[in-house]
């Protein structure tokens, strides 16, 4: 059956993506919902695998009546036929069609292209009158000596291995770098049974008192970080404030960890130095939004973000973006984000101007949420030298194994001043994850800014998909 209803494609089934979709849905538009996981909830909704049989899932998480409100909201909306949720489709690539005729209104001026499936090789393609980017954020790597041997893995990735597979992984643990995210991993670990040796976070606490006004403005978020604080107390988590890692220990396997006290220069004090044993460490400094499909859209970025009005809307006509994309700030943020760019695709897709009085609570929200994680931005920032942890043996792009020293020799010696002339001297940032890892870290060595790169897909494609693009059919409405 023809279905005439407006239709919007949703990338992204995180908080933002849910809750887009749900606004959408109950507003008289028809929305197709994409994620490239098996499971909506994104990373801050993940849950265990069906299989596990997981008695308390609630347990890993917070806001747990927010996503048990969404997720039976998405369950309804998916039985009357409003939403169709495609699971495991891993979008590479957004097409927008110019109109076939004057006053054709826009209807199926978007294709998302995607793949299908754990082997990621079958095409689908999801045609729709706008579409609504909801693709998240990713981790931020800072390399130092050592980081890569085994049992080291990102602050997210030991997050993402509890709640999703419900293991641990070891049973020693040291969580480090920069950020709120450390607090309920290191907390999240303990309650699962690992020892946490040490919670060391390179920012200093008296850095808040500078910003009272913005924390006041959200008392629960203070509260959540005294619930935190208790936590650590009660498993007997050592916090090292003003430290940073300056090495891993162990050949086959992590063994220990060396950290060290920063002086008020944000660099490593001598003679501070002391090892850790421990058979994992979990390291993050913060994340960075996911914009590639914004950008091959040709959405404005402002540095890392994608640029969007008081609706979500970019500055291309029929997409709009919400979450993390347009800046990082945490799944409060996301949510309202969410609400408001369902509410207004709904509108303009229905042909009405949309009424902002209509999500005026999520648009407050909205703005004290963004004052919020832009002071918590001044605080947790990554120590100001901690490129100079960084040895010429240090790996620093993985996929390639560049070294820390063929950088330098590529700034100092060769004259590079930005990180695509550092990736044609040395090839850092031309593997698997296309400088998504490394490009941090060789922005620093290079010290330019990290300009997001202009990928033509959002992820790797087989040829013959390449080859068929066009031909495959659309997924079921």
């Amino acid at each position: 059956m023809t279905d005439d209803r407006p239709h919007l494609a949703v990338i992204g089934a995180g908080p933002a993506g849910l809750a887009a979709t749900v606004a959408a849905a109950s507003h008289g538009v028809r929305v197709t919902l994409i994620d490239s996981a098996t499971q909506a909830g994104g990373q801050f909704y993940r849950q265990p695998a069906a299989a596990l049989n997981a008695g308390r899932p609630q347990a890993l998480h917070h806001q747990w009546r927010t996503w048990e409100r969404l997720s039976n909201s998405l369950a309804g909306h998916v039985a009357a036929g409003r939403v169709t949720y495609l699971t495991d489709h891993h979008v590479w690539f957004v097409e927008r069609r110019l109109k076939q005729r004057v006053g054709d209104a826009g209807r199926d001026a978007f294709t998302v292209h995607a793949l299908l499936g754990p082997a990621q090789e079958a095409p689908v393609e999801v045609r729709a009158d706008s579409v609504l980017l909801a693709t998240g954020g990713y981790e931020k790597v800072l390399p130092f000596p050592s980081w890569t041997v085994p049992g080291v893995l990102t602050a997210g990735g030991a997050q993402a291995m509890l709640k999703g597979t419900l293991a641990v992984p070891g049973r020693t643990a040291v969580v480090a770098g920069t950020g709120p995210l450390l607090l309920p991993v290191a907390t999240g670990l303990a309650a699962a049974g690992v020892e946490v040796a040490a919670l060391v976070e390179s920012a200093d606490p008296r850095a808040f008192v500078r910003r009272t006004r913005a924390l006041a403005a959200q008392p629960g978020k203070v509260v959540e970080g005294a619930q935190y604080a208790a936590q650590l107390l009660r498993h007997r988590i050592k916090l090292l404030t003003r430290h940073t890692i300056v090495e891993a220990h162990g050949d086959e396997r992590l063994e220990a960890v060396t950290v060290a006290a920063l002086d008020a220069d944000g660099r490593v004090r001598p003679g501070t130095e002391h090892r850790i044993a421990c058979d994992t460490l979990a390291v993050g400094h913060g994340m960075l939004p996911h914009t590639d499909l914004a950008e091959t859209l040709g959405c404005g970025l402002d540095g890392t973000d994608v640029q969007v009005d008081d609706e979500q809307r970019t500055d291309v006509p029929g997409v709009w973006a919400a979450g993390e994309t347009t800046g990082i700030g945490g799944a409060a943020l996301s949510l309202a984000e969410g609400h408001i760019a369902g509410r207004s695709a709904a509108a303009r897709l229905n042909g009405t101007e949309p009424d902002p009085s209509s999500w005026a609570p999520a648009a407050k929200s909205r703005t004290k949420l963004r004052e919020f994680f832009a002071a918590l931005d001044a605080v947790y920032a990554p120590p100001a030298g901690w490129t100079d942890l960084i040895t010429d043996d240090t790996v620093v792009c993985r996929c390639e194994e560049v070294t820390g020293g063929a950088i330098r020799e590529a700034v100092d010696g060769l004259g590079a001043g930005d990180v695509r002339t550092v990736k044609l001297l040395t090839r850092a940032g031309m593997g698997w994850c296309q400088g998504r890892v490394c490009g941090p870290a060789v922005a620093g060595l290079a010290g330019c800014e990290l300009a997001p790169p202009r990928r033509p897909f959002a992820r790797p494609v087989p040829l013959g998909v390449l080859a068929r693009a066009g031909e495959s059919e659309p997924a079921p409405d």
